[in-house]
C-alpha cells in the first residue's frame, strides 16, 4: 500500500499550504531520477524499460489496490487485494488491453477467518512468494505476520517467526511501513520492510530463524532508506522493486550486491498510463520476473488516471528484458 492516506480514505483533497510545502519533492525526486550519472567502467549495467503490453485490470468489484505479483509454474499470475483477504488471478481474455481479477478458489477469504482471533486490524496482504512445494506465502503488513500454506490448496497457518532481530528498523508508529514484498528461494524467505527504514530481511526456510538483513540501492543512491514494494525469486536471484526509485534491482543473494538496475521511469510517467496525484513516489507494487520479461503491477490508490479521470482501476505491464534484447541500455 502506498503510504500517506489511511486505508478506508479516498484521495483527499489537498489545501494550498500542504501543496506548497510537499510540491518541491516530486520535482527533485524527478529530477534526481532523470539525472542519474552515466555508468563509469566497471559499474553495474543499467537499463531502461520499455512496456510492450499494458492491461486495465477490471476488478470483482468497487476498489482493487493491486499489492505483489506471483507468476505460478503453469504460467498464471496471481496477486492480492491490500484491503481483503483472498487471491486473484489476472486473467486475459479476447479483449486487448483489458484482464480481469477473478477469485482464486483454492485460497479463499474464508481461510484467513481462522488466523484472525484477536486482530483489531484490517488484512493487509501485501507480498507473495511460492516454495519448491507448491505452497503459497502471504505477507501480511499491519502485524508484520507471514502466512503459508499447510499443503498447495491447503488451509493457512502463521509462521512463528521471531523479529527481534531486524525490529530496530521497523517502524514504532506507522503500521503502515512495513512487510511489503515477499520471495521464496534457495533455502530462505525474504522479506521487504518497505521504509523508516527500508530493509531485505533473509530468513532461513526450514528453521525460520532471521539469518540478517541488508540494503540495496539503485547506482549512485546513498539514501539510507530505501523503499521497498516487492520481490521475485527467478533462477537464483533475488529480484527488488524500488517505489520511489522507479527501479527494479537484480541482485546477487549470496553477495548482497546489485546486479543491474533497470529503470520504469518513463513507463509511470506516460501521461497515457500516469494517474492524477502530487505525491513524491511511485506506485508500482508487483514484480514478476521471467526468462522473457519484466512484469510491473500498479497499485493507484484509489487516484484516477490522467488520461480518464473517470477510470481508477489498476494496471499491469509487460517490458522485454533488455538484458535479453528487449528494451534500451541507459
Amino acid at each position: 500500500m502506498a503510504m500517506g492516506l489511511h486505508r478506508s480514505e479516498t484521495p483527499p483533497v489537498l489545501s494550498f499550504h500542504v501543496l506548497r510545502r510537499w510540491i518541491w519533492l516530486p520535482l527533485l525526486l524527478l529530477i534526481g531520477c532523470r539525472t542519474a550519472p552515466a555508468p563509469r567502467k566497471g559499474s553495474i549495467p543499467e537499463y531502461t524499460l520499455v512496456a510492450h503490453a499494458a492491461w486495465t485490470l477490471r476488478p470483482p468489484a468497487g476498489r482493487f489496490d493491486a499489492s505483489a505479483l506471483l507468476r505460478m509454474p503453469d504460467g498464471r499470475l496471481l496477486t492480492v487485494n491490500d484491503k481483503e483477504p483472498g487471491l486473484f488471478e489476472i486473467r486475459f481474455g479476447p479483449e486487448a488491453g483489458f484482464a480481469d481479477l477473478v477469485p482464486v478458489p483454492q485460497v479463499p477469504a474464508s481461510h484467513f477467518a481462522p488466523l484472525a482471533g484477536g486482530r483489531d486490524l484490517p488484512w493487509d496482504l501485501e507480498g507473495l512468494g511460492l516454495d519448491e512445494r507448491g505452497r503459497i506465502h502471504f505477507c501480511e503488513e499491519n502485524s508484520r505476520w507471514i502466512l503459508r500454506q499447510s499443503a498447495p490448496n491447503g488451509t493457512l497457518e502463521r509462521l512463528p517467526i521471531d523479529w527481534s532481530p531486524s525490529e530496530r528498523w521497523f517502524s514504532k508508529s506507522d503500521r503502515n511501513a512495513s512487510f511489503e514484498g515477499l520471495a521464496v528461494g534457495g533455502g530462505r524467505i525474504w522479506v521487504a520492510n518497505e521504509r523508516n527504514t527500508g530493509r531485505i530481511i533473509e530468513v532461513d526456510q526450514k528453521s525460520l530463524r532471521i539469518l540478517g538483513d541488508f540494503r540495496v540501492a539503485a547506482p549512485g543512491v546513498t539514501a539510507e532508506d530505501v523503499h521497498y514494494t516487492d520481490l521475485c525469486w527467478h533462477r537464483g536471484e533475488l529480484w527488488v522493486l524500488c517505489r520511489e526509485l522507479r527501479r527494479v534491482l537484480r541482485v546477487d543473494p549470496v553477495r548482497k550486491e546489485v546486479l543491474a538496475s533497470y529503470s520504469y521511469f518513463d513507463i509511470e510517467m506516460d501521461p497515457r498510463h500516469a494517474y492524477r496525484h502530487i505525491l513524491p513516489y511511485g506506485f508500482f507494487e508487483g514484480l514478476s520476473v521471467d526468462d522473457d520479461a519484466i512484469w510491473l503491477l500498479v497499485d493507484n490508490n484509489g487516484y484516477p488516471r490522467k488520461s480518464d479521470a473517470t477510470d481508477a482501476r489498476p494496471q499491469l505491464f509487460r517490458c522485454p528484458r533488455p538484458d535479453r534484447g528487449g528494451g534500451s541500455v541507459r
